[in-house]
Parts: C-alpha cells; sequence; structure tokens
C-alpha cells in the first residue's frame, strides 16, 4: 500500500495531509525516514508518524457531521491551547479528523471520519464538490459586485473558480448571500467578500454537496446515513471520471524525489 494511503487508512488525516507529513519528515518505515509519497508498504512494516507506531484499522469506517460552533478551530491539536472541535467528541472510541476547516469565527457544518479516502475525495478541488455557505456581508451589495463573485476573484494574484452566489436578502446595513465554492482556500469566502468591498459579518456552511446541517443543533453531532456519504462518493466520482483530474489524488506522479536516512 502506498505510504501516503496507508497512512490516511490508518485514520491520522487525509492523504492530502498525509503527503504533507511526509514532506515534512514526520514519517518513518521500519525506523527510517522516508520521503516519497509513493513509498510502498509492504505487509509487517512499522510505520511511524511523529514517533507513535499507526495502523490500519479493520473496523468499519465512521462518518459524523458536527455543527461546528463559532470559537474552536478545525484540528486535531493546536499548539497554542485553543479549544478544537475535537473537543466535541470526545465521547467516540475512534480516532477522528476534521475533513477541510472551518475558521475559528465560522460555523456551520463540518464532517468527522476517520476515512482518509473519503476525506481526499471531499477536500480535493477537482472532483468539485460544492460548500454552502450563508454569510451575512456589510453594506448593500449591488448585482455588479455580486457579478465579480460569480466571474471569480483574484486573491494574492490568483483567480478563484467562479462561485454560484444568490442574494438571500438585505438587512439594515448588510446583506445575506448564499455562496457556493468548490475549491477550500484560506478563508476564501471572507476573503472573497473582503475584495468586493464587502466585509463578512458573520458565515455558516449549511451544506457539503446536498448533505445539509438540517436541525443539528451548535456543538452537536449526528452519524450521516450512509446513502448520504454513497451520494457524495459517487458526486467525486462522476467528476473523476469525466477526466477533469489525474487519478483519484488530483496529483501527477512524483518519482526521483526520495530519500530515506537512519535517524
Amino acid at each position: 500500500m502506498r505510504l501516503n494511503k496507508y497512512i490516511a487508512s490508518a485514520g491520522i488525516c487525509s492523504r492530502r495531509k498525509a503527503d504533507e507529513m511526509i514532506n515534512e519528515g514526520r514519517v518513518k518505515v521500519d525506523g527510517l525516514e522516508v520521503l516519497e509519497y509513493g513509498f510502498q508498504v509492504e505487509e509487517g512494516s512499522v510505520v511511524e508518524v511523529d514517533g507513535q507506531v499507526v495502523t490500519v484499522s479493520t473496523k468499519p469506517p465512521v462518518y459524523l457531521m458536527m455543527n461546528k460552533p463559532v470559537g474552536y478551530i478545525t484540528t486535531v491539536t493546536d499548539d497554542r491551547g485553543r479549544p478544537t472541535v475535537m473537543e466535541l467528541v470526545e465521547h467516540m472510541d475512534e480516532r477522528l479528523f476534521p475533513v477541510g476547516r472551518l475558521d475559528y469565527n465560522t460555523s456551520g457544518l463540518l464532517i468527522l471520519t476517520n476515512d482518509g479516502d473519503f476525506a481526499n475525495l471531499m477536500m480535493h478541488p477537482g472532483h468539485k464538490i460544492y460548500k454552502t455557505y450563508r454569510a451575512r456581508v456589510r453594506g448593500v451589495v449591488p448585482m455588479h459586485k455580486l457579478n465579480i463573485l460569480r466571474k471569480g476573484v483574484y486573491l494574492d494574484g490568483v483567480k478563484t473558480a467562479p462561485a454560484l452566489a444568490e442574494i438571500e436578502k438585505h438587512g439594515k446595513g448588510s446583506t445575506v448571500l448564499e455562496i457556493k465554492i468548490y475549491e477550500g482556500k484560506n478563508r476564501q469566502i471572507r476573503r472573497m467578500c473582503e475584495a468586493i468591498g464587502h466585509p463578512v459579518l458573520e458565515l455558516e456552511r449549511v451544506a457539503i454537496g446536498d448533505l445539509t446541517l438540517g436541525h443539528l443543533k451548535v456543538g452537536h453531532t449526528k452519524k450521516i446515513n450512509p446513502s448520504d456519504i454513497q451520494a457524495l462518493i459517487n458526486q467525486a466520482n462522476k467528476t473523476e471520471k469525466s477526466g477533469s483530474i489525474q487519478g483519484k489524488t488530483g496529483r501527477p506522479g512524483r518519482t526521483g524525489w526520495a530519500r530515506a536516512k537512519k535517524r
């Protein structure tokens, strides 16, 4: 099994995050630091991440949805001592991780799982899984500003993919927008709205694909219906089969770029 897939299958993180860990020298196989994503893990090999031995679980995968509150960060741990979403699932026996991120001041739908391959499908922009946000922004947004979001906004010199954007309602000095994007750039919705001169006042993610929060209370979690998980997988695989991405991870093969050394 490829090393990044092994780490993901062990429920540590997504394959994309596993690639980062490997690149940072945090992964060893049989005592050797390995920096090749596609390194093949043989049966009986010992894999360590940050000095901890990890094994592929034989238990069935777990999929939870959470209505994330404001004031929590979407990581497994935090070196600054801030509260993380993992504190809200301490009752779970399985080792889970969040799929993607919602920033500290953003609430709403978050998926947690121990299935790294599923996480990769949901996070990779090539699969075009739309995430739906409800944003209350400052000021009254005119149509020409909305059309900028629909065409794409330049962030750090790079144009975002076009967003699906609609005005839900105008309030006193503010506008509620529904914005759908399939990319996951850092603070993307907030930065897009800032770019058109209407900074976000409140932000909530209300859907991932066709999966919605429903009546789930803030701070609560529940298991996701298997049919909903399969629908998301089918949507991602449909995009993949259309030929819009390269392989399952959307990453061309990397060769001639590895080193291993005894620690």
